[in-house]
């Protein structure tokens, strides 16, 4: 007989400090600029690196000799996310920003490749089932993309946007053209990882109109 089902932990920390205007106008910022649903969002992948931080002061701490294999596993796990593209060591581990979690994100990157029109077309694109990776579809925005992974990205088979004619498609390519960067990110940091090409969270794109795309259906914070 089945026991009782665990009860899910909270996987974010919330600020310390609810009330903060300058904390306020940042969060803004990044749930618009990489199209977040909404806040709790952004504080996963916030409590996400304070967890990668956090384990990178208390190897530090450690003698070389009883941190290696750790030290190893840790830096090769964040660079092959594409998070840590400078020089793989723990000290850059503790220089990592909230940017650099959420420039790997599925969203982001089917954004960045040319794809969608804008971060919140890649986000519809994503939940309603478009986008696939190794032929399967994936359905969460948020799910971090290796740097081997980011090549294999494609609209799924089934989806109607294969056909290059697809409004939505003609959409996204208006906007790719208009942006070189965008459609050329997941290229350049192929080619060379050390080098971050960064849409900066302000930065404007005209939105798609609904007469263009008709859809298919407790650590505190640093």
């Amino acid at each position: 007989m089945m026991g009782d089902p665990r009860r899910q932990k909270k996987k974010y920390v919330a600020p310390k400090r609810p009330f903060d205007s300058e904390r306020f106008e940042q969060e803004l910022q990044l749930v618009g600029g990489y199209g977040l649903r909404n806040k709790r969002e952004l504080w996963k992948h916030k409590t996400e690196l304070s967890n990668y931080r956090r384990t990178a002061r208390n190897l530090l701490a450690l003698p070389a000799s009883e941190r290696m294999v750790q030290e190893r596993e840790l830096v090769e796990k964040l660079s092959r996310l594409g998070v840590l593209r400078e020089e793989p060591t723990l000290d850059n581990v503790l220089d990592l920003t909230l940017e650099n979690i959420l420039d790997r994100r599925l969203q982001t990157i089917v954004f960045r490749k040319g794809m969608a029109a804008s971060m919140h077309h890649a986000r519809q694109l994503v939940t309603h089932g478009h986008i696939a990776l190794d032929g399967a579809r994936v359905t969460t925005p948020s799910r971090l993309i290796t740097v081997g992974e980011a090549d294999r990205i494609t609209y799924d088979a089934k989806s109607p946007l294969n056909d290059s004619s697809h409004p939505a498609r003609i959409a996204a390519s208006s906007v790719a053209s208009r942006s070189p960067e965008v459609s050329e990110h997941i290229d350049a940091v192929e080619a060379a990882p050390s080098y971050t090409p960064h849409v900066k969270p302000d930065d404007k794109f005209e939105p798609v109109t609904n007469e263009e795309i008709v859809p298919d259906g407790g650590e505190k914070f640093e």
